[in-house]
């Protein structure tokens, strides 16, 4: 048997720094270093506005980064991605893998609009390829900021903590009339089941109110999701898109028929 060999005298464990978003939200700092995460912020902010003002109308579509291709979830977010870009609609995710990819692949390949906006973490999340415009957030909060204030609806697929976080901040917005009663859907009723039941147990105990039930349509029927948040921007609004300023070197996205694959 070989002897372990010792540690040499001048080795110094491998240290992670903390982003400074973590570093914020754990307590007070010193007035410079906050003076300018606040810099940091008003840059984040500012990119996505430049990025995102142009591209809509915009629908957001959240779901997990942990489905795989071959996965029934992952084909059903392709096929709501394609059904949006049909309606010319923009597809607008957090630009990772799984169904985020799946729902903008859906767009990208049936010549609709794929943004994404993509979050910075310790171990990358490298944007997916089937965008056609995405923006690289360093704050968690700036990009939710974005996904919301860029659409008119919200398609919520099978997902994790940051998907019910999402889809419950959304809710919240809604409920509180910060933002109009802009059509939310849950696609998987399976999965959501439980979910569907925990809400009807609130309003059981009375911590919300009976009505908050209608601010959800849970299906999986893609057609009757596109039904549903078509009417309502029918009913409600006149979409239109922003003029570009050319002093600012502004354009509007357009769709085109995009490759098969990217590069």
């Amino acid at each position: 048997m070989s002897t372990i060999k010792p540690i040499r005298p001048d080795y110094k464990p491998l240290s992670l720094r903390s982003k400074d978003e973590e570093v914020f939200l754990e307590g007070p700092r010193t007035r410079m270093f906050e003076f300018f995460f606040v810099l940091r912020v008003l840059r984040d902010f500012i990119r996505g506005f430049r990025m995102l003002h142009f591209v809509g109308p915009c629908i957001t579509i959240f779901g997990s980064a942990r489905f795989k291709e071959d996965h029934e979830y992952y084909k059903k977010a392709y096929e709501v991605g394609k059904k949006l870009a049909e309606a010319g609609v923009t597809v607008l995710t957090g630009g990772g893998p799984g169904l985020m990819e799946a729902a903008n692949r859906g767009a990208w390949e049936n010549g609709g609009i794929s943004i994404g906006c993509n979050i910075e973490l310790p171990h990358e999340q490298q944007p997916n390829p089937y965008m056609h415009r995405w923006v690289n957030m360093r704050y968690f909060f700036v990009r939710k900021v974005l996904l919301v204030k860029y659409s008119f609806a919200f398609i919520v697929l099978p997902g994790g903590l940051g998907t019910m976080d999402e889809f419950f901040e959304i809710l919240t917005l809604i409920q509180t009339g910060i933002i109009k009663d802009f059509p939310v859907v849950l696609i998987g009723k399976k999965y959501y089941e439980p979910l569907a039941e925990q809400l009807k147990q609130m309003v059981a105990h009375g911590t919300i109110d009976e009505k908050d039930l209608k601010l959800v349509l849970i299906t999986d029927d893609i057609d009757e999701a596109s039904k549903h948040v078509q009417e309502y921007v029918i009913r409600n609004y006149k979409v239109t898109r922003m003029k570009p300023s050319r002093l600012l070197r502004e354009e509007i996205m357009k769709a085109h028929r995009a490759r098969t694959a990217k590069s």
